[in-house]
């Protein structure tokens, strides 16, 4: 099993905190991992992306060009990384600000609207573990209870006040996935 993963959006997001998230639950599992962050120097507002690679076997270079699964949430990712994801691959996207939807027939699409759902429910926060659940529906890498140990592993401590509310936003995630169906 390897998984190599781009999450890519704007700085604010929790781009990085998602990939850290996985990382640490790939760990939890006994998996090989490699966590690889990326940002302008705007951070907030700028662009961000980072690379997760999961694998049981050890892992040889943590840099990808192509990746098995590509987590979208802003347009300047679309644009830079759709075509990156391999062929039988796997592209989520949040419906928020994309103006130009993937195209691609050769890959599977999904949308998330974790933008508009962590809004309704007041807990912007919220947003980046519902689009991870929506990542482990499609692609179940790691184990729920290991995701939730990472989860805890990942955020300070003074923040594990949160863990309900985002253990709670994983399983939302899971059931805001759909698979993309063009008009």
């Amino acid at each position: 099993m390897k998984e190599e993963l781009i999450i890519a959006g704007f700085g604010g997001q929790g781009v990085l905190s998602m990939g850290k998230i996985l990382a640490y639950s790939g760990v939890m599992q006994d998996y090989e991992v490699s966590w690889m962050p990326s940002y302008g120097p705007e951070m907030r507002g700028g662009t961000a992306n980072v690379t997760v690679m999961i694998s049981d076997q050890p892992i040889s270079s943590p840099i990808s060009h192509d990746y098995d699964t590509a987590i979208i949430l802003n347009q300047q990712s679309m644009d830079k990384f759709e075509e990156r994801v391999k062929p039988g691959g796997v592209l989520i996207y949040d419906t928020n600000g994309i103006v130009r939807h993937p195209v691609r027939k050769d890959i599977s699409i999904y949308t998330i609207d974790a933008t508009a759902e962590a809004a309704r429910r007041g807990n912007s926060r919220l947003f980046n573990t519902m689009i991870l659940g929506g990542y482990l529906k499609v692609r179940p890498v790691v184990s729920l209870e290991n995701v939730f140990k990472g989860l805890e592993k990942s955020l300070p401590e003074r923040a594990h006040k949160s863990l309900p509310a985002n253990q709670e936003a994983v399983r939302i995630g899971m059931e805001l996935i759909r698979e993309y169906v063009p008009e």
